[in-house]
């Protein structure tokens, strides 16, 4: 596994979107930057919420230079499905292999209504426009976390 920390290259990754269209990640260098947010379901509550947060600051993250990416292991007929029910308006990636969750250390043992088990751990990275992390949240609470990663990006960037 790769050892993830700020100021290294992020891991490359290509996989299919909700439009079933092949996405890689080293194609996006230089053009801005990009939080990339791991969840667990589509359409679950928390999952829901955050998506939701991201989509109604979408806007505040562009001005800032920042595109949104959403991972998950669910297949791209879900992404789409999730993308429509909510007006979603960045892209989702599936992960269905769980590779790219490997890759960047989301996927681990939790605990679920008391039951243990492999899942993906709520996570973000902050990505600059070179791919290299600015900044690894884990374990993220839902609620303010897309005002954190906003007031996190001003202070990176000086903005």
């Amino acid at each position: 596994m790769t050892t993830l920390a700020i100021g290294k290259k992020a891991p490359t990754f290509t996989a299919k979107n909700a439009n079933d269209e092949s996405v890689k990640l080293a194609d996006l260098v230089g053009k801005e930057g990009i939080i990339l947010y791991f969840y667990p379901r589509d359409m679950t509550p928390g999952c829901t919420t955050e998506a939701c947060d991201f989509r109604d600051n979408f806007q505040r993250l562009k001005k800032l230079g920042y595109n949104v990416i959403g991972v998950s292991k669910d297949t791209p007929k879900s992404h789409t499905k999730f993308k429509e029910k909510e007006k979603l308006n960045f892209d989702l990636i599936s992960d269905e292999s769980g590779e790219i969750c490997e890759k960047y250390g989301v996927w681990r043992e939790k605990v679920f209504m008391g039951k243990k088990g492999m899942g993906i751990v709520r996570s973000t990275f902050i990505l600059d426009a070179s791919l290299k992390i600015q900044k690894i949240y884990d374990g993220v609470k839902v609620k303010g976390h897309v005002d954190e990663i906003i007031k996190d990006i001003q202070e990176l960037n000086g903005k």
